[in-house]
């Protein structure tokens, strides 16, 4: 079979084509333009440059993988959860439903949060053995800061109960308002990061922690400081970065104590950074999505429908 995932997040516009005979997962990305100071996007203003790019992109995967597909996969709200919605995927939604109204196939709707974990399961070879088990995920990103405890689910691909979370800035808008502070490009992840590996520091910061959630409210006002009192620029970024990784830290140590050992899964954009990534890996061994499969992405929605409608 011959799947299309479609995903228009809040910062990306991505298509993506999977076949399961060749096992190849193609996919097209392309960030949402953001002027330059600001620190996102009005959704109506997010609705717009995704209708722009999303056939553009659509058009370059068929460019290069021309054929019928069998099956639409689609993200239509960030989170299973009630009331959750937000009008930019509203763009993927009606894209998915006129190519799968002309091509005579079904449409199947997943949360972006189920697309996040299918894409980093698939992306570290564990989709077909986690898939049909429980685990412990982590979707770490701009709108969402959350630690999961994930069943399997037939129809919607994963159950995912919030065990864990930040109380109030998530993880990646600490790091945008960190990066924009310091006059980076925004989304400021890949530019903080490269700011952060010149630093030669290594911080112990203290942060909120209890039952499982956590506090990164003060991130932005210790940047600032840092910055006003005249620090190095890759010292801030390095600030910024060990706070988050000493947030996910308490939760991982949090989940396994209540949980077990159970399996680890980390997605979402702020975990491509590798100063996370090889702090997280160093002490708890946890499965981590390649960059290209963390960021914000319509594999995972492929990937699901894919399984949706092998089922039937």
């Amino acid at each position: 079979m011959r799947i299309l995932g479609i995903d228009t997040s809040n910062y990306t516009t991505s298509a993506a084509l999977y076949d399961s005979e060749s096992g190849e997962l193609i996919q097209r990305k392309k960030l949402l333009p953001v002027k330059s100071g600001e620190k996102g996007l009005r959704q109506s203003d997010a609705v717009f440059h995704h209708t722009v790019q999303l056939w553009e992109l659509v058009e370059e995967l068929f460019a290069v993988s021309p054929g019928a597909v069998d099956a639409v996969g689609v993200s239509v709200k960030p989170r299973n959860a009630q009331g959750s919605y937000m009008p930019c995927f509203s763009v993927g939604v009606n894209a998915a439903h006129c190519i799968a109204a002309a091509s005579g196939v079904p449409v199947y709707g997943f949360s972006h949060q189920c697309g996040h974990i299918a894409a980093a399961l698939y992306s570290c070879g564990k989709f077909e053995e986690l898939h049909k088990s429980e685990f412990i995920a982590f979707h770490v990103s701009g709108g969402t800061t959350e630690m999961l405890f994930v069943t399997p689910d037939d129809r919607d691909g994963f159950n995912a109960e919030i065990i864990g979370k930040t109380l109030d800035l998530n993880a990646g808008q600490a790091v945008d308002r960190a990066g924009v502070l310091m006059g980076l490009p925004f989304p400021c992840g890949v530019h903080l990061e490269k700011l952060a590996l010149q630093s030669d520091k290594k911080y112990k910061p203290k942060v909120y922690f209890k039952d499982g959630c956590c506090s990164l409210s003060g991130v932005e006002n210790q940047c600032k400081k840092m910055l006003d009192g005249g620090e190095n620029q890759c010292d801030i970024a390095r600030f910024c970065i060990d706070c988050i990784t000493a947030a996910l830290d308490k939760m991982t140590a949090f989940a396994i104590e209540k949980y077990g050992k159970l399996p680890l899964l980390y997605a979402g954009g702020v975990v491509s950074d590798s100063i996370i990534r090889n702090e997280l890996v160093k002490k708890y061994s946890g499965f981590f999505a390649a960059p290209e499969f963390s960021c914000d992405n319509a594999a995972g929605t492929a990937l699901l429908a894919y399984e949706r409608r092998k089922k039937q």
